[in-house]
């Protein structure tokens, strides 16, 4: 089943082609004739990403988790993505989907059940690597994987990438030059955090320029607390932090005209998550604060506008 034609047109999404989002995603008018915060995604000031993987595609380590060990291990994927696109679909936000190419090519439905909701897909690589421990060849093998495997599940015009653990920085950056030569116009993989990448680069979406042309990058939400940067806008830090924190630093962000990205994982909702041992690191950023997670995502999908990061290209785009 084929999800567009790859031509523009109504309701196509600035990621990949797509048909009109379907119409269960709109919100009527409120009896004042208002129509409520997240029924015009066009005039979304912020971005919801998801990269959707399975709850063992941990970058970095071996053993029980290693690639050739993937489809022995108890798959989560299905029933946690189903519970993200309910918590979505009752909050009337149409987030962008990034996607392992290893799981589009086993659940092709599962990723037309993404499309029938009305979200952009992007690429989030196919192995689910760290891109700064490949070359070049096997960046580019590995992302054409990913772009056949989302093809053949009927998603046109892959144009979005997030690289696995925000792997592009200085150790990678020829990596965006090869995600243009590939027809990638955004990238969403530098984050202004010290630990993936660094606190000098910009925390707005800005031009990459390379030598096969330019890329947009747009960067997730971080704050500075305790005189360090977190990453306030996915993972551990948005796992830890109240709602109330997330919106007031979404809203400060939003006065100053510009927009914040979000990040979250469909194994973050799972109710009982497998548990297997890691290395100190990794097991926080993989484990803490899971409990409760969904709700308190609720409540910040329900205080702030969001959609999806296409939103956020085309606003930057007219503004260049």
């Amino acid at each position: 089943m084929t999800l567009g034609s790859g031509q523009a047109g109504p309701g196509t999404s600035w990621c990949n082609s797509i048909v009109a989002p379907k119409a269960t995603m709109q919100r009527r008018p409120n009896a004042d004739g208002r129509v409520p915060r997240a029924a015009n995604p066009a005039h979304a000031e912020n971005a919801l990403t998801v990269d959707l993987e399975e709850w063992f595609h941990v970058c970095g380590v071996g053993g029980v988790l290693a690639f050739e060990h993937w489809n022995t291990l108890p798959a989560r994927v299905v029933p946690t993505t189903r519970s993200l696109l309910d918590l979505l679909d009752r909050a009337e936000v149409r987030a962008t989907f990034f996607i392992v190419g290893w799981i589009a090519e086993r659940y092709p439905w599962l990723v037309q059940a993404v499309h029938d909701a009305g979200h952009e897909i992007g690429s989030h690589s196919y192995r689910h690597q760290r891109v700064y421990e490949l070359d070049e060849t096997a960046f580019r093998s590995d992302l054409r994987a990913s772009i056949v495997a989302l093809k053949a599940a009927g998603v046109a015009d892959v144009r979005c990438f997030r690289a696995p653990e925000w792997s592009v920085n200085d150790r990678s950056l020829w990596a965006l030059e090869t995600l243009v030569e590939e027809g990638f116009t955004l990238d969403a993989s530098m984050a202004p955090l010290k630990m993936v990448g660094s606190v000098m680069y910009p925390r707005r979406p800005h031009v990459r320029r390379t030598g096969a042309g330019p890329i947009l990058e747009v960067p997730p939400l971080v704050a500075d607390r305790f005189g360090q940067v977190m990453p306030l806008g996915w993972g551990w830090g948005l796992r830890m932090s109240s709602p109330r924190r997330v919106l007031r630093a979404i809203d400060r962000l939003n006065r100053s005209g510009q927009p914040a990205v979000l990040a979250v994982h469909p194994w973050e909702l799972d109710p009982d998550p497998p548990r297997v041992r890691l290395p100190a690191g990794l097991r926080f950023a993989h484990y803490f604060c899971l409990a409760g997670f969904g709700e308190r995502l609720r409540t910040i999908l329900s205080g702030g506008r969001f959609g999806p990061i296409g939103r956020i290209a085309e606003a930057t785009s007219a503004s260049m």
